[in-house]
């Protein structure tokens, strides 16, 4: 072999695991990026997004589905991008249903604080 073949394979080799180990990269982020969805959409669902966030939960989950999809497909730049759409709106869900959640707890404690007036005002007018 020449020195002139042995340094055309040489590139040839390289240019081959360097398309490989960029190929393979693709993947793995995708995988990843996809199974941080699912865990941001199964949050949601735990922190009351279904109830509190009907619309954004849809949304997340449709995303979640279309990235499988496409990481079924091997198109995993679309699956990348579809993974952080799915869980950005799983997170608005649950910050949604946090809110909500906040909210009722804080009306709960002003009704609470209602009656406490009312029944302090009734036994100061006893007195």
């Amino acid at each position: 072999m020449t020195k002139h073949a042995g340094k055309c394979l040489a590139a040839v080799c390289g240019a081959v695991l360097g398309l490989t180990v960029g190929c393979s990269s693709l993947k793995t982020p995708a995988t990843a990026d996809v199974a941080v969805s699912k865990a941001a959409v199964e949050n949601a669902v735990s922190a009351g997004g279904v109830e509190f966030a009907p619309g954004e939960m849809s949304s997340a989950r449709e995303k979640l589905a279309l990235a499988n999809k496409a990481m079924a497909d091997k198109n995993y730049k679309l699956a990348v991008d579809l993974a952080a759409q799915a869980q950005a709106d799983a997170k608005l869900a649950q910050g949604k249903a946090n809110s909500a959640k906040a909210q009722a707890a804080a009306d709960a404690l002003q009704d609470d604080i209602y009656i406490l007036r009312a029944e302090l005002d009734r036994a100061a007018k006893s007195n």
